[in-house]
């Protein structure tokens, strides 16, 4: 009743700017309170706290695996001394793998070739993509789509051109584990779980951290390349792994999608060379947020997380040039070698679909008008509350920096 009074009494205040002013009095402490108290029951949140959530959420080992993710395992590293075989090629001290079993089914099958090759021909049947973005550097060029399907999260098509790189050493960088976290600062660890020796197919567990205020999250990922050519069709996607059991932390998320097509191209230089190499990326995966704002958040940071990745690779590059390779490297130098006349045989079997949709996606701004700083505190509090949700880097920093920009606009 205490409280009922004093909101009277403001009410009853002359003018309504008084009102106002009175109002914003009574409610600040209010806010902050609830904000240390989200902020310190993150950081010292009991083990209590978890029972009753969700903890098993079957996978699909389907060809379309949509969207798979990150949750907790547990690891096994057998040492942290790594060694030199005698073929020069470094083994790796977190590769903790086994052999896939031969009477085991292959966790990436040709089906996944197949749904990947009618995704490069844009003949999967799905909705025409909309252009998002053109971006480029003096040494990358990168466009961006997206689309809607009628139940799932949103797609992402991507097409990177990298200047004076080959097709082999891009594939080698996409695929190592032990030199990505030069580049990729949100992965924690990494372990091999299990991998073929004849087709190259590997089972990895990836660990990636986030920040204080969302737990950890683990990818267990199956991937495999195929090579046509000089052409590589590269498949990853979420698998269940008995063997990793689900913990509470860090929570694995179940969908995941991302593979792309390598080729060599030629160059922008106008010389006629094929001496510059292209990547088409076909991703989504279930952030547990809203989509529409994980669509606008994604929109808005996707250039500066591609951007990072070009001088990874170039630093790569000054790597390799030693003749060492990482065990994941070794790995996606084993390809399963198919015929152009095999990929097109995948072209009859599927549906054509409409072509790439070349309109601009630009949306009309909306909500501009909005204060700030109810904006910026529904995101705060929107990225301390879910805890099903996977709040990643380019979506806090995607938000952040484009309500700096509409700042600056003001």
């Amino acid at each position: 009743m205490a409280l009922v009074s004093i909101f009277l009494e403001i009410l009853r205040k002359p003018t309504a700017g008084d009102v106002l002013s009175e109002l914003i009095i009574f409610i600040a402490p209010l806010w902050i309170a609830v904000i240390v108290g989200v902020l310190v029951g993150w950081a010292w949140k009991p083990k209590w706290a978890n029972i009753g959530r969700e903890i098993s959420i079957d996978s699909s080992s389907s060809s379309f695996g949509f969207i798979s993710s990150l949750n907790s395992i547990k690891f096994q590293f057998p040492s942290f001394i790594s060694w030199t075989s005698d073929d020069g090629v470094q083994k790796d001290s977190n590769s903790s793998s086994s052999q896939i079993s031969k009477g085991k089914a292959s966790f990436v099958t040709n089906e996944d070739l197949e749904h990947l090759c009618n995704l490069v021909e844009e003949k999967d049947g799905g909705p025409a993509w909309i252009h998002m973005m053109d971006c480029s550097t003096k040494t990358m060029y990168y466009q961006a789509w997206q689309r809607d399907l009628d139940a799932g999260p949103t797609q992402y098509r991507s097409r990177t051109v990298y200047e004076d790189a080959s097709p082999e050493m891009v594939r080698d960088f996409f695929w190592d584990d032990q030199f990505r976290p030069n580049w990729d600062k949100m992965l924690a660890s990494v372990a091999t779980m299990e991998e073929c020796p004849t087709t190259g197919t590997m089972v990895v567990h990836w660990l990636r951290k986030f920040p204080f205020f969302c737990s950890d999250r683990e990818y267990v990922i199956g991937r495999r390349i195929w090579e046509s050519g000089r052409s590589y069709y590269c498949v990853t996607k979420g698998v269940p792994y008995a063997s990793v059991p689900r913990k509470n932390t860090p929570r694995r998320v179940d969908a995941y999608y991302s593979s792309w097509c390598i080729r060599a191209v030629e160059s922008r230089k106008g010389d006629g060379q094929l001496t510059a190499c292209e990547v088409l990326l076909f991703h989504h995966e279930d952030m547990g947020i809203p989509w529409k704002i994980a669509k606008f958040a994604v929109r808005q940071g996707m250039w500066g997380l591609v951007n990072k990745i070009d001088p990874g690779l170039r630093a790569y590059q000054k790597e390799r040039a030693s003749g060492v390779l990482s065990r994941c490297a070794f790995m996606a130098q084993i390809n399963t070698k198919v015929s152009a006349d095999y990929l097109r045989s995948f072209e009859s079997k599927s549906n054509d679909s409409s072509a790439l949709e070349t309109r601009n996606s630009s949306e009309k701004p909306s909500g501009n008008n909005i204060p700030k700083l109810l904006v910026v505190g529904g995101v705060i509090a929107l990225a301390c509350s879910l805890d099903r949700g996977l709040l990643t880097k380019t979506a806090i920093f995607g938000v952040a920096r484009k309500f700096a920009n509409i700042g600056r606009k003001l």
